[in-house]
């Protein structure tokens, strides 16, 4: 059967009410920032502080009056003390005059005449005050800069924290603008799912105009629950509510209000109510609500479990003193088995939305709504690949048609084709081609005779379905696969198509053990399908004589899988009896197998031979082998 998913996939979410805070700094990181700059600064400083000045020469002040007495020295400049002396060749020298003595009077005093005094171009330049007091102050004020930023830094971080602590207990939610056109979903949004969308257009219609039902007294359900198989589209059923009502929409998970420190959740759904009703009519979603909701009382977590805090929370918002009206919660789950009763009581999720997987027109429409901006062949045909496709849901379809573009992407072409949907419906279902995984001959040669066994045992057994393609080519973690589809969708299966099925799922197992005189580990997933309809068909549907009319088990069984383990309410008598029917349905399957295999031995030698040839077999050539020898093909009965 094929694999069951998702509806439509979800547009982006909107813009949300709150950005997410920064992630805080540490204290070491402020440290060594800090240091970092202070050492950068200081580099800097020593690399730069003597840029754009020429190289100078200190001398006394002697040797500036036998330069200016030799005629060598162009101009001289004062500044306080200091002397800045430009000989003729351009070269530049330092010197210090006398305090209180002015410079023509000591250069007189070391026997410079008159002549060579004139000559000289003295300059007196004044220091500015800013230049004054940064150089004086400078190297006091930024150490103590510094420090000051430092400190800043510290408490700032401090701060944040402390906000981060008094913030912990608000809501998580994104909201989505109700006049965010670019990511608006609406119920032209959504295939398929008929009747869902005829039960939501209720509270689309009160949110536009609930005077016309409170004039009347009519009261809308506060709590809408979603329930169906995963990928079913209930998420987006939610967004398309909020799109057409044009309210805002509040949308978190169920984890979302967990957390280690009881309250928290809590906390967290009464700030979510509380910007529902400033915000009202709003919706709030909730997806995957079994999170936070399931049946109270377990004994896990102790008397104080948070999970169940935060349900408690939920169930007085939704109904209790305070009256909410407005606000109409949504939640979506795949386990409404395992909800609490006091949230599926009227007064909260009082109506409930259930999401099957879509029939045939349905997932020709959810094709046609992901091929919009997929460049088509002429030979594309989705009413045939919605046929091939029965189980499959939203997201399965959705992966198809990326598949198939993908596929045409990969081989360098412009437009999708029939055969690229084709190869992507196995890609799906089953995974992708593994060609690199060579079988040697005789393992080649044994999956041949184990999906030929498959294949001709479902084509002579009356109640199972029809074969459409076989193949050796391993994929995902099947080394060969037989595809097979019913005629028609049905909703219920009978005790005939179930023994039928099981035996195909044997036809492996019996021409491996009838070709070969052994077995090998190949059929381990066909015994384990095939084990486990038989043991559901004993305690779960009645279809046992000896067992009669009883339900044993629930839809959670036994622990298989990876499923829980649940506490058995029959006795140790009662359960010897059910391993004992399981065994015998089992062995008379395998019967029925071998007889077929037997009968139409010379058949199943030119199936595998044909596959042998060319690895796979599509449903004409398959069906021509079978016409050729007499079997009747199946064909859909009119009534």
């Amino acid at each position: 059967m094929p694999k069951k998913d998702k509806n439509t996939v979800p547009p982006q979410e909107g813009n949300p009410q709150k950005k997410p805070d920064p992630k805080k700094r540490s204290l070491s990181s402020y440290i060594f920032s800090t240091l970092l700059i202070f050492a950068v600064i200081m580099v800097v400083f020593s690399l730069f502080s003597g840029v754009g000045t020429p190289k100078t020469t200190t001398v006394t002040l002697s040797e500036v009056a036998r330069l200016a007495e030799a005629g060598q020295v162009k101009s001289i400049v004062i500044t306080d003390e200091d002397l800045t002396v430009t000989k003729t060749d351009d070269s530049v020298v330092k010197s210090v005059k006398e305090t209180d003595a002015s410079l023509v009077q000591t250069l007189s005093s070391y026997g410079v005449d008159a002549t060579h005094l004139n000559a000289l171009d003295i300059s007196v330049s004044t220091q500015s005050g800013f230049m004054y007091f940064l150089v004086t102050f400078l190297p006091i004020i930024l150490p103590i800069l510094l420090v000051i930023f430092f400190f800043w830094m510290l408490t700032r971080q401090s701060k944040g924290a402390g906000m981060q602590a008094f913030t912990f207990g608000q809501s998580k939610a994104r909201i989505t603008d109700p006049n965010d056109n670019t990511n608006r979903v609406t119920f032209k949004d959504v295939a398929g799912a008929r009747e869902a969308k005829e039960e939501l257009k209720e509270i689309v219609d009160f949110l536009r105009n609930p005077k016309k039902f409170l004039e009347i007294g009519a009261r809308i359900p506060k709590g809408v629950l979603l329930t169906g198989a995963p990928g079913t589209g209930k998420t987006l059923l939610a967004r398309a509510v909020a799109g057409e009502a044009g309210v805002p929409f509040y949308h978190l998970s169920g984890s979302e209000f967990v957390e280690m420190f009881v309250g928290v959740g809590a906390s967290r759904v009464r700030d979510l109510f509380k910007m529902a009703k400033r915000a009202a009519p709003a919706i709030i979603f909730i997806d995957e609500i079994d999170a936070v909701g399931r049946v109270r009382g377990g004994g896990y977590g102790g008397g104080n479990d948070e999970r169940e805090q935060t349900l408690n929370q939920i169930l007085v918002e939704m109904d209790g003193f305070e009256p909410n009206d407005k606000v109409i919660v949504m939640a979506a789950t795949n386990r409404n088995d395992v909800l609490d009763p006091a949230l599926l009581r009227p007064g909260r999720f009082d109506r409930r939305v259930i999401l099957d997987l879509p029939d045939r027109r349905d997932r020709e429409e959810i094709l046609e709504v992901h091929s919009t901006k997929k460049p088509f062949g002429e030979d594309v045909n989705l009413k045939v690949i919605a046929e091939r496709t029965p189980g499959f849901s939203g997201a399965d379809l959705s992966s198809l048609m990326n598949e198939g573009a993908i596929l045409a992407a990969r081989e360098n072409r412009k437009k999708i084709s029939q055969f690229d949907l084709i190869r992507s419906i196995e890609k799906v279902m089953i995974g992708p081609e593994r060609k690199s995984h060579l079988f040697t001959k005789k393992e080649k040669l044994i999956t041949a005779y184990h999906e030929a066994g498959h294949a001709l045992v479902a084509s002579v057994l009356p109640d199972a379905d029809p074969v459409h393609k076989i193949s050796i080519v391993a994929r995902g973690r099947a080394g060969g696969y037989t595809l097979k589809l019913p005629l028609e969708e049905r909703k219920l299966q009978t005790r005939k198509e179930f023994l039928d099925d099981i035996a195909m799922s044997l036809g492996g197992y019996a021409a491996e053990q009838m070709i070969f005189g052994d077995v090998t580990t190949g059929p381990s997933n066909d015994l384990q399908v095939a084990s486990s309809l038989a043991r559901a068909m004993v305690t779960r549907w009645g279809m046992s004589d000896s067992i009669g009319p009883v339900a044993l088990e629930n839809d959670g069984g036994r622990a298989m899988f990876g499923q829980g383990v649940e506490s058995k309410e029959y006795s140790e008598k009662t359960s010897a009896l059910i391993d004992s029917e399981v065994q015998r349905i089992m062995n008379e399957a395998m019967t029925r197998a071998r007889e077929v295999l037997t009968t139409y031995k010379n058949v199943l030698e030119i199936i595998t031979k044909k596959l042998m040839d060319v690895e796979t077999l599509e449903q004409p050539e398959y069906e021509a082998i079978l016409s050729a020898h007499g079997i009747e093909l199946k064909k859909l009965e009119v009534l």
